[in-house]
């Protein structure tokens, strides 16, 4: 039977790889990182969006889903922040912007309780 031919070249890719990687799998390593492989950062200060940082995309869909402000949007034109529970519900927004927050803030009046 004759030899692997590639045997030099898997070799040469073992000496070449760095130890670590060579001996865990990508699980192994995102399990070393104290952060996690997720890790979204949040924001040291608490910020101040409208609908006391509720995520408008949800409002318009009629939940409030309270959020860290770690997503958020700044309207160019006003300058107001809104904050956001995910990537995907910035980039729906923001096809939309105008549209969204008319349809988020006659949800967000409707649920609070009148005073």
């Amino acid at each position: 039977m004759k030899s692997f031919a590639a045997t030099p070249l898997i070799a040469a890719c073992l000496v070449l790889v760095p130890a670590p990687c060579r001996a865990a799998g990508p699980e192994a390593l995102a399990a070393t990182r104290e952060d996690g492989i997720w890790k979204s950062a949040t924001p040291r200060h608490g910020m101040k969006g409208e609908f006391e940082n509720h995520d408008p995309i949800g409002l318009a869909a009629g939940a409030a889903i309270k959020t860290d402000c770690s997503m958020n949007w700044v309207d160019p034109d006003d300058h107001k922040l809104y904050c956001f529970n995910s990537a995907t519900a910035v980039e729906y927004f923001r096809r939309w912007p105008k549209s969204n927050i008319r349809r988020a803030r006659a949800s967000w009046e409707a649920m609070r309780p009148t005073q």
